[in-house]
């Protein structure tokens, strides 16, 4: 749940007679802080999940403060395992709840200050009260809908599967070195069971035995890689997701990362011009002016790193397959001739780029300029 974005402090507004409550979340309890505009406070300690026990606590608050029984609730909780079913729950029962990316939450720069949960609780609470006064203290997390959550679900499904694939091979390799055999062939793949029955007889039994459960659970891991992503390319066949298909168009752009741009980013998020984009990103710049010194720090790196992380392996590709593209021309002109170190930085800028781009396509049909299209998608 990484999607930020600033909201206009005025939707917000607060009287000083509501409630104002923060959550601090446990895995096995939660810390309540609840009070009002006047700094009156009390605390709770519930257990993790008890949203009824939570609705109890505002009401004891609600009596022992006298507040008007119609008085709002604003509450927030840091982004976390949670995710936003505790958000939606608040919501239906008339609690006005944020979501707060955590990183953005101001701390004590001291060498030595006291944390623990109560302490975290209060704190949050306090800013909630600056929030609602109209001040910027924090960023506060997009809400997706159900379906756009479900959605992301395939593919960081998918990611966490191959990375665990190359952990199975990368441990087969290591326990086959331990007796100097060095397979040339892919582990598991197409040749791999006629060199294994060559050489398994000089392994001891143990080892043997150790690797071929390794083995198991390796093709274990590439039968549910090749199921899921049947299933997505028969989606894309079927046109369930139109937006995919269109920015699978791009050259440069294959239904892999076409897929993840739109189900983490394009396809539920709205931006209102290209910085909010960049920001959301993390591919921002965060410069830094005191006095004299003047000095650009580089991209903030917030918000999505794992779009992030795409974009520049697309940027990449990019000045590849769409070389008389004017984004590409663009990178030759600032970074072609410069060293390695600033090819590196001009590719970061590139992506940007190249997302605020894609963004324009989906939404205008606006085509970069010099870009090539592809005639008709390709499925992975």
């Amino acid at each position: 749940m990484r999607s930020i974005e600033s909201l206009p402090c005025d939707e917000h507004a607060a009287h000083p007679d509501d409630l104002f409550m923060s959550l601090e979340l446990g895995d096995k309890r939660w810390k309540l802080s609840i009070g009002d505009g006047h700094h009156r406070a009390s605390r709770y300690d519930v257990a993790a999940g008890e949203v009824e026990a939570v609705a109890k606590c505002i009401e004891t608050t609600r009596a022992r403060l006298k507040t008007p029984h119609d008085a709002s609730v604003h509450s927030c909780y840091e982004a976390g395992r949670d995710g936003w079913w505790l958000h939606r729950r608040l919501t239906q029962v008339g609690v006005d709840n944020i979501v707060v990316d955590a990183s953005s939450i101001e701390v004590n720069r001291r060498a030595r200050r006291a944390k623990t949960d109560r302490l975290d609780a209060e704190k949050l609470r306090t800013m909630l009260l600056r929030h609602h006064s109209g001040e910027h203290v924090w960023s506060i997390l997009r809400e997706p809908t159900e379906q756009d959550e479900d959605a992301r679900r395939v593919h960081r499904e998918l990611q966490r599967l191959m990375h665990e694939r190359t952990s199975h091979i990368n441990r087969i390799r290591a326990l086959l070195l331990l007796h100097n055999l060095r397979p040339e062939v892919i582990v598991v793949g197409r040749d791999w069971q006629g060199w294994w029955d060559k050489y398994n007889g000089q392994i001891p039994l143990k080892l043997r035995q150790e690797i071929e459960r390794e083995i198991a659970r390796l093709k274990l891991v590439k039968d549910q890689i090749r199921a899921i992503e049947l299933a997505r390319r028969h989606e894309l066949a079927d046109g369930q997701h139109p937006m995919v298909a269109q920015l699978a168009r791009l050259g440069a752009i294959g239904p892999k990362g076409a897929w993840v741009l739109v189900h983490e980013v394009f396809g539920w998020r709205r931006f209102a011009n290209r910085r909010e984009l960049a920001g959301c990103l993390g591919l921002a710049p965060t410069p830094y002016a005191s006095g004299d010194s003047q000095t650009e720090q580089g991209i903030s790196k917030v918000g999505n790193k794992r779009v992030r992380a795409l974009l520049v392996e697309l940027a990449w590709g990019w000045l590849r397959r769409q070389p008389d593209s004017g984004l590409t021309l663009w990178f030759k002109r600032r970074f072609a001739h410069a060293g390695a170190r600033m090819r590196r930085v001009g590719i970061v800028a590139l992506a940007r780029r190249i997302a605020i781009a894609m963004w324009r396509f989906l939404q205008n049909g606006e085509v970069p300029l010099g870009a090539r299209l592809k005639t008709a998608p390709q499925s992975s």
